[in-house]
């Protein structure tokens, strides 16, 4: 896909990957607009940030309804990034945490896909990624809530790519090792270290997707650090 004048829509845009990508759709000459509940300071006269919550249906059908009215009902690039995970024993996970975390990462996914899907068919191209994780692909102990959400992410973005690609909308799933990103802000026993990915990074390898030759599809993008605790000595 060319990028220039695409309208890119991103979820979850206040900082990390949202940020990035945000800021290098807009290099690439994109009409972006971020949704969420905070924002990153921006001054592009391509850049638009809809305060919203992507947990509220209704929140998110208003935000869409600004975007493409303001586009003839035309969206080309849908990046649900939107995203958080709570850290602990499964017996100690408040049952707060775990719907917080469904309704961020697998609701607010579904809520943006549902309204981006008949712009893309009108438009008769688009692509949509989700953000999942590498907790989408093996059980990891103490986040079983996070990981149970990206499993869905996951089991939703296989299912909708076949449903999608006869439409020409491609539908790619991303799964990041550790990124340094304020993800690890509700862990006890992680810190943000250099070792880890960077959201520049992970940013770039998205922007890479959406510039792929139009039959060409992207489904799974796996990517980890190297050294993610550092070269041995």
């Amino acid at each position: 896909m060319y990028l220039k004048n695409r309208i890119a829509v991103v979820t979850g845009v206040s900082k990390g990957i949202g940020e990035a990508l945000c800021r290098n759709l807009l290099s690439k000459g994109c009409r972006v607009y971020g949704i969420g509940r905070n924002n990153f300071e921006c001054h592009d006269k391509n850049y638009v940030f809809i305060k919203a919550d992507v947990r509220n249906n209704a929140d998110v059908e208003k935000a869409f309804e600004y975007i493409l009215s303001a586009h003839d009902g035309i969206m080309d690039i849908l990046i649900n990034n939107a995203g958080l995970g709570f850290f602990g024993n499964v017996e100690d996970l408040p049952v707060d945490q775990w719907e917080t975390m469904m309704q961020t990462n697998v609701s607010g996914m579904f809520y943006c896909t549902r309204l981006a899907v008949p712009a893309m068919k009108k438009n008769g191209m688009g692509h949509i990624i989700n953000i999942a994780s590498t907790a989408a692909l093996e059980g990891m102990p103490m986040v079983s809530g996070y990981c149970a959400t990206k499993w869905a992410v996951k089991g939703f973005s296989e299912s909708i790519w076949r449903e999608l690609r006869d439409f020409k909308i491609k539908v790619t799933c991303v799964y990041p090792g550790s990124v340094k990103t304020d993800f690890f802000r509700n862990s006890p026993n992680i810190q943000p270290h250099d070792y880890m990915l960077m959201p520049g990074d992970v940013a770039d390898m998205m922007v890479y997707a959406l510039e792929t030759p139009d039959n060409f599809h992207q489904v799974n993008l796996e990517v980890r650090p190297l050294q993610p605790k550092g070269p041995k000595n």
